[in-house]
């Protein structure tokens, strides 16, 4: 899948990757423009501060996180969300094991390469 634009998905443990300890991650789907990433964190995994120059939609499927956008932190449950500007320093601390569904705008290069 690594270097396609798939129309199409199908769950495949394969193309799930270690990223960090407590994290793994599946790039889902991704054209140019956009691009979607699921990421499995156990509990007490840190989703370390970083920025880059995307935009990033995040939605909580499960777990509970704490997440920090610029200087804002807030904790948050299943249903959640939370979006990050260009450029803006954020990251997660995963309070109980769960899953983060992460939109990005353009498509993240970097989660391609091999």
């Amino acid at each position: 899948m690594k270097n396609q634009s798939p129309s199409f998905v199908f769950a495949d443990p394969d193309q799930i990757e270690q990223v960090d300890v407590g994290l793994t991650r599946q790039v889902l789907t991704y054209g140019p423009d956009l691009m979607a990433v699921k990421v499995w964190f156990d509990e007490g995994a840190i989703g370390y501060l970083h920025e880059h120059y995307h935009s990033q939609a995040s939605y909580v499927e499960s777990g509970e996180f704490e997440v920090t956008v610029g200087d804002e932190v807030k904790t948050l449950v299943a249903g959640d969300s939370f979006f990050v500007q260009p450029n803006t320093i954020h990251g997660a601390v995963c309070k109980k094991a769960g899953v983060l569904l992460d939109m990005f705008s353009p498509a993240r290069e970097d989660f391609l390469e091999e």
